[in-house]
């Protein structure tokens, strides 16, 4: 018996160093071990590649201690955690010619001239990028010099490129100075972006983070700014990006801060967003955009594709000229020569709400499709936009162009007829406690209405002048109901043209 008990003793403790061993496999690879010197002037991307190579082969973890690592491409395979330690600085090598020509294995609109990155990952799993460091472009170093298409994207390396990736981890470190886009995700699966500080003012298109027909992906606590697009959910490939949340995000950008395009191809499916604030950018030098930016949130589907089953709530938009965009157009654009056009996308089941928007531009908000193509089902509650106003009563006439083949923006139409609020070809709209407010006088309606089917306006408060002609003006439109307007302010009417059908209004005479 005892002898019996000796050998279970034997076998437990054996077993236990089995998986000793197997845990101690698992190591750290300082690449200073590797040959790596931090002075911030050897070209070090042999030394951590090797480094990165014996962590994908046994491990664990490639560390990168605190002084300046200079490099150039580094390739993360699978099974491998970049670990930047505090004051770690990965600076990208100024030398173009040091950035390979590279393939994302997935045919995207951009693939002929976006071919390099600082750090590229490719058909890899279980990727991490951690620490306290920063991974610093230094994207001033590759200067545009020509604004010909396509030429002028050339040469201009992406920070971080994974495409075809899964199981992908990025969590705190400090993002600074692309030459181009901070960080493009490309047909990966399982995306965990966290924690991340972000800068990105050194060169032209240097959006902050492009998610582009991933799936699986949750993108939180990130503080970015950018001189162009901010957190942008592309479709540059047929694939479509989609189960994706976002949320607790402060940002700031020149341009837009919450995007979605402007390429669509694949589109856009089951995307929550909620407790962010976009405010003004630090940066009050501009390579494109405004300080304050040009939109906070837009919405586009231009390219064909999809927008469906997105949920939008608890903004603060700060600033931006437009603060809300959306957008059915028909650019048509191919992502690729050989592949058909696309037809018109569609956009529905859209909801946003508890929005505040204050420090807007006089230009007005907008949710538009085109003629014979209505975005259909979209409810904005509890929502306000606070804009400069200062319309004047041609500006309220004015005949907005439908502009459907270009590029969308949020400022693409200049002044708009309404100051809050202008809705044009959509299928069913549930407007309630909406407030539209403006600094300057304003002769504008609050609200435009054009060639909308099914809407319902609840609890509608138009700030207003006495002498504008209306709060709320609606033309050729269907099958409405204006709810509880305070009595006060139908001093200034509703005004419904003689082509609008069934629309019902009514008035809070309590008020």
């Amino acid at each position: 018996m005892m002898c019996r008990n000796h050998s279970i003793k034997y076998f437990v403790s054996f077993a236990l160093l089995l998986c000793a061993g197997k845990v101690s496999s698992a190591q750290d690879y300082d690449i200073r071990r590797f040959g790596a010197r931090g002075d911030g002037l050897t070209d070090n991307t042999r030394s951590i590649q090797q480094a990165l190579d014996s962590c994908s082969a046994y491990g664990g973890r490639v560390i990168v201690p605190a002084g300046q690592f200079v490099t150039a491409t580094l390739f993360l395979k699978n099974n491998t955690t970049l670990h930047l330690s505090a004051g770690a600085v990965l600076l990208g090598s100024e030398d173009i010619k040091q950035y390979p020509q590279l393939n994302a294995g997935i045919s995207f609109y951009g693939e002929d001239w976006a071919k390099q990155a600082l750090i590229f990952c490719k058909n890899a799993s279980n990727v991490t990028i951690e620490g306290e460091g920063t991974i610093d472009g230094r994207g001033a170093s590759f200067p545009v010099t020509t604004d010909k298409k396509p030429d002028r994207y050339r040469n201009r390396p992406y920070l971080l490129w994974f495409a075809g990736s899964k199981n992908i981890r990025v969590s705190n470190v400090h993002l600074r100075n692309s030459a181009f886009w901070m960080q493009h995700y490309l047909g990966c699966e399982n995306v965990q972006i966290d924690g991340l500080e972000i800068w990105n003012h050194s060169n032209k298109n240097n959006d902050m983070m492009d998610i582009d027909g991933c799936r699986y992906v949750t993108i939180s606590n990130i503080r970015g700014d950018s001189d162009d697009d901010g957190i942008t959910i592309k479709s540059t490939s047929p694939l479509v990006s989609e189960n994706i949340t976002i949320t607790n995000c402060v940002l700031s950008s020149h341009c837009n801060a919450l995007k979605f395009g402007t390429e669509s191809t694949g589109g856009f499916r089951n995307v929550t967003v909620s407790n962010c604030v976009i405010k003004p950018s630090t940066q009050t030098t501009t390579i494109y955009g405004k300080p304050a930016g040009n939109g906070g949130l837009a919405m586009e589907i231009v390219d064909g594709g999809i927008m469906e089953n997105i949920t939008i709530s608890n903004l603060v938009i700060d600033g931006p000229q437009v603060p809300l965009f959306v957008k059915l157009g028909n650019r048509a654009r191919k992502h690729n020569a050989s592949a058909p056009t696309p037809p018109v996308g569609s956009i529905k089941n859209i909801r946003l709400s508890h929005i505040l928007a204050v420090n807007a531009d006089d230009i007005g908000c907008s949710i538009s499709g085109i003629p014979g193509k209505s975005i259909e089902d979209i409810a904005l509650d509890d929502v306000t936009i606070h804009s400069k106003g200062g319309g004047s009563s041609v500006d309220a006439e004015r005949k907005i162009d439908e502009m459907e083949n270009a590029y969308p923006e949020g400022t693409m139409f200049g002044k708009l007829s309404s100051y809050g609020l202008f809705v044009r070809h959509v299928n069913g709209i549930r407007l309630s406690n909406i407030t539209l407010k403006y600094g300057s006088t304003d002769l504008r309606a609050g609200l435009s209405l054009v060639d909308v089917d099914r809407f319902s306006l609840q609890s509608i408060d138009v700030q207003h002048s006495a002498a504008s002609k209306a709060l709320i003006t609606v033309e050729g439109s269907k099958n409405g109901f204006i709810g509880t307007i305070p009595f006060s302010q139908l001093k200034q009417p509703v005004l419904v043209d003689a082509a609008s059908k069934n629309s019902t209004v009514i008035a809070d005479k309590k008020q």
